[in-house]
């Protein structure tokens, strides 16, 4: 049955990549940002694939726009049975250049965003006692890098938040489900749009994956929300590995490759489109799509997604494995006797 689901940060990136997906299932969709030219190209797609949009322009930053966005979701699409938290911005730079008003304003999108969009989605959901909430997290959320302060500590806060709120639905034996997506960097248009004062141009960290590895991940999770997360990508689970034994180290390999890193060898552009206050496509009339300028570099597939999904499987495989085995060297040492 189609289900009615609201993406935020619909217009761009990963939530754009994640509309096509739900529009696949011909769900009915509701699209919240603030990029009106990007909104509607959604919209568009939804259509072709044979959804059903819902065009609802929309700062998560304003308590009061998500929650008034909720109940135009329930009038005119019906009960929302899924909520995918992803809008995002930030400020490239080292933590000194970073003004307060900034830092405010990531904060206010990246962190309370999610806060904001979860109390709206809880108000209709907890009393119908169902529903499914999915935070689209990073693996900064445990593991902070050089030059995204102000992000980091805006997924940190994502990541307390989820946790507390997945106690207490506990607590209460709720229906409703929260789960957390920790992505890796992406080939995502954020690396256009993003308020940079890098000399050269942002990149995500590599190894790059497409949007889409993300979108299949998230849909995934929101139709298996009992685990309270899920890592995407092989980096992903590497760094936050390294980070749970050696976290001393990865800070001095951190600070020695990131800055590099995180920059490609074009100098930034003074022009360059940003989200941080405005749409930026509001300046460049521009939709800049799912996809940003890493095509040829980013990766379309990772085995690491797979084998998380499937981890009972392998595990009971493997241990059947180990018992043949072990019962096969005790019928050849038997012999031997």
């Amino acid at each position: 049955m189609p289900q009615v689901v609201v993406v935020t940060g619909a217009s761009g990136g990963v939530g754009r990549a994640v509309v096509r997906e739900f529009a696949r299932r011909q769900d009915r969709i509701a699209l919240l940002a603030r990029g009106e030219k990007g909104l509607a190209s959604a919209a568009d797609e939804v259509r072709q694939a044979g959804g059903t949009p819902l065009v609802l322009p929309t700062d998560v930053s304003d308590a009061e726009q998500v929650a008034a966005a909720a109940d135009r979701v329930e009038r005119e699409l019906g009960p929302i049975d899924v909520w995918i938290n992803v809008a995002m911005t930030t400020v490239f730079a080292p933590f000194d250049r970073i003004e307060p008003a900034e830092y405010r304003r990531v904060t206010e999108v990246d962190y309370l965003g999610f806060v904001y969009g979860t109390m709206a989605a809880l108000r209709h959901m907890k009393p119908r006692d169902r529903g499914t909430i999915v935070h689209v997290g990073s693996a900064l959320a445990y593991r902070g890098i050089p030059l995204q302060s102000a992000y980091c500590g805006a997924k940190h806060a994502v990541q307390g938040f989820h946790e507390s709120l997945r106690c207490e639905l506990l607590h209460e034996g709720s229906n409703v489900r929260v789960t957390m997506v920790q992505l890796p960097g992406l080939n995502t248009p954020q690396f256009s749009w993003v308020r940079s004062r890098l000399p050269h141009r942002a990149q995500p960290v590599p190894p790059i994956y497409q949007p889409e590895v993300a979108a299949h991940a998230v849909v995934h999770a929101a139709d298996h929300p009992h685990r309270r997360e899920y890592w995407v990508g092989t980096s992903t689970a590497v760094t936050l590995l390294l980070n749970a034994v050696v976290p001393g180290l990865l800070d001095r390999y951190l600070a020695r490759s990131a800055f590099s890193g995180q920059q490609t060898e074009q100098r930034q552009p003074a022009d360059a489109p940003e989200n941080l206050w405005q749409p930026a496509d509001s300046r460049s009339g521009h939709d800049f799509g799912a996809h940003g300028r890493f095509d040829e570099e980013a990766k379309s597939r990772d085995p690491q997604p797979w084998l998380s999904r499937h981890h009972g499987v392998l595990a009971t495989t493997a241990a059947t494995a180990v018992a043949l085995g072990g019962a096969v060297a005790a019928r050849q040492l038997r012999r031997g006797r």
